[in-house]
């Protein structure tokens, strides 16, 4: 008996309420609803706060939604009863959250709130290009009057906080590169990019295990001070020049760099931007976290030339008479790029450089004597890494990684060469893949051995002490 009464008194409520929608008019709806609302805050002691998907003129998609969603995502598979699967980009797995007008509890510092998935459909039936737009959906927090203070003042900043760490900890990472400028449009963007797949780590780069651990904890310190690089007013960004021969691993440095940070990287092709407008305008639309790489610095564009460069222009410009002078200038006008060596600077080290926080710049080289003094001195490069010869070491990375094993009796005949012979980890792991199958262990590593001594044989001596010092001092000149 009781059930029926009680169904029969929300079918008579449901009615009422659709003739009172239906037939009263709108004014009168507005005036009952919010007198009504008023005569229930005096009996009901909580408050609501509600966050909507879309905002703003543009109807841009809040951020405040998105870290919200991520946040409740966990929480919503733990303790929802009704859950909706939604299809990610890229190929990643399906994201279950709570369906529509569900609702999950949240506990912070022993206060307890709800949180409630909303959707609101238009009344009448109407047709649009996109019908996600017609549809309103929002999150409500619930939470009692007396811990208002707390929830406006420090709940909600943690849980878009949570929210914006969830987000990059399972968002696909991604490699991007910059499109030409003609291209840009609302369909072509300023950026593509595929899925960043790189398998390299630190644990495979071959590389002496000291040097390797410096450079770890170097971009370790730098993740982790947001703080410190705030308090003595310095952009969060970092330097680095990866210097050597080619071969030697740089480009495998930057993928080991962006998987143990879990940062996106931008491969920056100068000689596809026009100017420097165009090159501030990809700065800009670049992401934090992020890896921001210039390879072959000294091959691009020509800029590291570019002051001496200058100082002969104005010198030949003065002997030319004027008719030369204008063919050479409508000459220099048709180049396809004129990006400027100070314009690179200013991406580096510039007020442009502050764009986008938690941001390492890396320039690639394979000549570093090749390269402007400016553009290396302290604070601009934080850190030089010199990619070298492949070292012992290095090879027994390389023959862990190819052979699985860690020692042999023909390691220290190999040794010896290397310390002799210059030959890269890449010529080496050259020598240490499988060429047909059931080659063994031996024949891979006297491979390696025939091949170093044809190159010791050949001429390709390790560069003696006395270059070496001259190196260094080359590149201690050019930081001062």
């Amino acid at each position: 008996m009781a059930t029926f009464t009680f169904f029969y008194s929300t079918a008579t409520f449901v009615f009422i309420y659709a003739m009172f929608r239906d037939h009263f008019p709108q004014h009168l709806q507005d005036d009952i609803q919010k007198y009504g609302r008023k005569l229930v805050n005096f009996a009901y002691p909580y408050s609501q706060i509600t966050f909507d998907e879309f905002t703003g003129e543009y109807m841009r998609r809040s951020e405040a939604f998105t870290a919200i969603e991520n946040y409740l995502s966990d929480k919503s598979v733990v303790s929802a009863k009704r859950l909706k699967a939604d299809a990610v980009k890229d190929g990643q797995s399906l994201v279950l959250s709570m369906d529509y007008h569900e609702e999950v509890a949240d506990e912070f510092n022993g206060i307890k709130v709800w949180w409630s998935s909303n959707r609101t459909t238009p009344r009448s039936l109407q047709f649009s290009l996109f019908p996600a737009v017609d549809e309103k959906r929002y999150y409500k927090l619930t939470f009692h009057n007396r811990h208002k203070q707390i929830i406006t003042e420090s709940y909600l900043a943690w849980v878009m906080n949570e929210g914006k760490a969830i987000k990059q900890n399972n968002r696909l990472r991604k490699l991007y590169t910059n499109n030409p400028s003609k291209d840009w449009n609302g369909f072509n963007p300023k950026w593509s990019y595929v899925a960043f797949e790189h398998p390299a780590s630190f644990d495979t780069l071959a590389m002496d295990a000291n040097k390797k651990q410096e450079i770890i904890n170097d971009i370790n310190k730098f993740k982790m001070g947001r703080d410190y690089y705030q308090s003595i007013g310095k952009a969060w960004k970092r330097g680095y020049l990866l210097y050597g021969p080619p071969g030697t691993g740089k480009s495998t440095m930057i993928a080991a760099m962006a998987n143990h940070l879990e940062y996106d990287v931008y491969d920056l092709e100068l000689t596809a931007i026009k100017d420097n407008t165009e090159l501030r305008r990809l700065l800009i639309d670049t992401s934090g976290k992020s890896i921001l790489v210039i390879e072959d610095i000294d091959c691009s564009l020509e800029l590291m030339g570019e002051r001496e460069s200058k100082k002969r222009k104005i010198k030949e410009d003065s002997d030319m008479d004027p008719i030369s002078k204008k063919v050479k200038k409508e000459m220099e006008e048709t180049t396809d790029s004129k990006v400027t060596l100070s314009g690179v600077l200013n991406c580096v080290d510039g007020l442009w450089s502050s764009c986008g926080g938690e941001r390492i710049i890396i320039f690639t080289t394979n000549n570093i004597e090749n390269l402007d003094p400016a553009l290396i001195r302290r604070g601009r490069m934080d850190l030089l890494i010199e990619m070298p010869f492949c070292c012992f070491e290095a090879f027994k990375v390389l023959a862990k990684n190819y052979l699985k094993i860690n020692s042999h009796i023909l390691f220290e005949q190999i040794g010896e060469l290397l310390g002799k012979t210059n030959m890269t980890p890449a010529e080496v792991a050259e020598n240490l893949i499988p060429k047909f199958e059931g080659e063994n262990v031996e024949l891979h590593l006297n491979r390696l051995i025939e091949a170093l001594k044809a190159t010791k044989n050949g001429g390709a001596c390790r560069p003696n002490q006395k270059r070496k010092r001259r190196n260094s001092n080359l590149i201690n000149k050019k930081k001062k």
